[in-house]
């Protein structure tokens, strides 16, 4: 009788277990959110490669377009219901910090012995501060010209002319001479010829989304390349936007709007406009990010060429992203998990086979351009940039960024909407960016 009353105890204790949650316990969700759905197919891949190594951690992920992602993020930390973790952008990253919204990773990176040499050059310092970390690499890009090549070949357009692209703000160079091939009237004149319509322009040579108020797809490679720059350097709170070549930059853009080879402000500032995948324009400026999106969503062959050789040599503004951890979340420690095995090599490698971005590691390179290269694109363009001389830029890192964008979208809607002057609009807004530093 004493033998089975003992056995009886065995399952008893764990009828017990099970009650207070010690035996198959639910996995710990983490949400996490990004906002390119191009990418979301491969860190989907990630998350089932991380969960499958860590069975009690559910990962959910979440996408949502550019604009509203950063308000719903706002919106969701103020009201305590954020994602735990997050895709970073360094234009954001420190305006989050400055309120308290971010976990300091720096702890968590010395305790685990994570080796951030693993990421290329320069890449890991980007997102410390004080002595703080908001963020592990896990990408970087840059900034090209993408053409249309049915349409290059339409309007003759050579492969070496577009090699050799020269700008400046005076009279645009070769680029301003390209742009004007590219566009076409409604009577079938490009913007070369006397009889050729400003008014009636059914196919313009470039198409800008003007949606950054840093311009990094926008003005920067041109502005950089007359040896402007945007502040003194990293952390530094001194705007030049009313210096004279930038004031020179935007006149030309302007300028070009006007004449009817660059499309109208107001289809893409205050819409999400399409005209280059419609064919309604030549060419684009656009980031590495959007490979992907070339190589799947488009009809047409296109051409990935440098940004155009300006006063002071060729230029793109590099920047990359990371994953940081909502300081409101409950589960920080699966959190840091998460962000760990996303910066982490394997995880990198496996985002490169899927040939969306560049990783922050090199092996994750190396399966990107091989991607590319079985989708029969040549990219170049975009990691020539990167490892040229002096051709590469960092995205501007500053504390009052929301401000900041407020001010120059504000200024941009005024100048390009032909409702002020260019230098004088500049120099204001200027004045009111550098004010909130003092």
């Amino acid at each position: 009788m004493l033998r089975q009353l003992r056995c009886l105890m065995v399952p008893l204790a764990m009828l017990g277990m099970l009650a207070a949650g010690s035996l198959f316990a639910e996995p710990v969700t983490i949400k996490y959110i990004l906002w390119d759905a191009n990418q979301l197919p491969a860190y989907q891949k990630v998350a089932d490669n991380f969960m499958a190594k860590n069975p009690d951690i559910k990962v959910t992920i979440d996408q949502a377009g550019w604009n509203d992602y950063w308000t719903s993020l706002q919106t969701s930390m103020v009201g305590g219901t954020a994602p735990d973790v997050f895709t970073d952008h360094l234009a954001k990253v420190t305006d989050f910090a400055s309120k308290g919204q971010l976990v300091d990773l720096a702890p968590y990176v010395k305790r685990d012995k994570i080796d951030t040499s693993i990421y290329l050059p320069g890449l890991a310092d980007l997102w410390t501060k004080d002595g703080k970390r908001y963020g592990l690499p896990k990408d970087w890009d840059t900034i090209a010209v993408v053409v249309n090549k049915d349409i290059q070949k339409e309007a003759g357009v050579t492969d070496a002319e577009l090699a050799n692209l020269t700008w400046n703000p005076k009279d645009g160079g070769t680029f301003q001479k390209v742009l004007a091939q590219l566009t076409l009237d409604k009577n079938g004149n490009n913007g070369l010829s006397p009889n050729f319509d400003p008014k009636n322009v059914v196919r313009y040579g470039m198409e800008i989304q003007h949606s950054d108020d840093r311009g990094q797809s926008q003005f920067s490679c041109l502005a950089l390349s007359t040896g402007w720059s945007y502040t003194d350097g990293t952390f530094k709170s001194n705007y030049h936007f009313d210096d004279p070549r930038f004031i020179q930059t935007i006149s030309w853009m302007l300028n070009m709007t006007q004449k009817g080879f660059i499309c109208p402000y107001e289809v893409t500032a205050l819409s999400n406009s399409t005209l280059f995948p419609a064919k309604k324009a030549g060419s684009t400026l656009d980031g590495s990010w959007m490979i992907g999106y070339y190589a799947n969503s488009v009809d047409f062959p296109v051409a990935f060429v440098q940004t155009p050789i300006g006063p002071v040599g060729r230029k793109s503004m590099t920047n990359g992203l990371a994953d940081s951890i909502w300081v409101g979340s409950k589960h920080k420690e699966e959190a840091w998990k998460w962000v760990k095995y996303l910066a982490s090599a394997e995880a990198e490698t496996t985002v490169g086979t899927f040939g969306v971005v560049f990783p922050a590691v090199k092996a994750g390179v190396d399966n990107a351009l091989a991607a590319y290269k079985a989708k029969n694109m040549n990219v170049t363009a975009f990691t020539d940039l990167a490892t040229g001389k002096n051709t590469t830029f960092v995205y501007p890192v500053l504390d009052n960024g929301v401000k900041v964008s407020e001010i120059m979208v504000q200024a941009f809607d005024t100048i390009f909407l032909g409702k002020g002057e260019v230098a004088a609009t500049l120099k204001a807004a200027n004045a009111k960016v550098n004010a909130l530093f003092k």
